[in-house]
């Protein structure tokens, strides 16, 4: 399977689930169905993520988990994708980011005009996690399903926020199409936070180009 921003997979119209084309099928899912499988979500968290030190930890870790997870479930707009084979393979969830901009408040400098202006129409959408076991088709898996939610806001850009020192998230977005923005200092969090966008198609990266916070990469192919 070979995946890009803004050519997802294809589905018939009207219709919630789609394939990748390698016996996964991707399947939107809503807010009450997402809550009823909470408990399986947690456990594709656990799974996705490295392996934890001690048991406490990864007790922590899973209830700060579903912590999150029902907070973004009550937000306006929530959407999840979920990927299925034989079992649930990985899921992508999110909301649509307000046009008031309060989405980039604590943003370290001017924020780019194009991020603005796209924030201001009301074309971005924050995708606020990205979970898939870890296999040989993660990568795949992962590029499909933020396409897939993306495409079915119609947004023209992703956001995410993650911590500084949670490097292997980083690493894992870098090498899904995400590019890193600026840095975000809330008065919630101690330290600031990196942050992330994905163009969902060519015309809007040609937009992002000589952001100033990094320079762009070539459009993946």
């Amino acid at each position: 399977m070979k995946a890009r921003p803004g050519s997802g997979p294809a589905r018939k119209p009207g219709t919630e689930e789609s394939a990748t084309g390698d016996g996964v099928r991707l399947r939107r899912v809503n807010r009450w169905l997402a809550e009823d499988m909470r408990e399986r979500l947690a456990d594709l968290y656990e799974d996705s993520c490295a392996s934890a030190p001690s048991e406490a930890y990864r007790s922590r870790s899973r209830l700060n988990f579903l912590s999150r997870l029902s907070g973004d479930i009550r937000r306006p707009g929530f959407a999840m994708v979920i990927a299925e084979s034989e079992d649930l393979a990985g899921c992508a969830f999110g909301f649509p980011v307000r046009s008031d901009g309060a989405w980039w408040l604590g943003f370290d400098g001017a924020l780019p005009p194009s991020v603005e202006q796209l924030t201001e129409s009301g074309a971005v959408f924050a995708i606020t996690n990205i979970l898939v076991r870890p296999t040989g088709r993660r990568a795949e898996v992962a590029r499909c399903l933020q396409e897939r939610l993306l495409a079915d806001h119609q947004a023209s850009l992703g956001v995410t926020l993650v911590d500084q020192d949670d490097h292997p998230a980083l690493d894992s977005l870098r090498s899904w199409g995400w590019q890193d923005l600026g840095e975000i200092r809330r008065p919630t969090r101690s330290t600031s936070v990196a942050a992330l966008v994905l163009p969902a198609s060519e015309r809007t990266a040609m937009r992002l180009e000589g952001l100033a916070h990094h320079a762009w990469t070539r459009w993946p192919g």
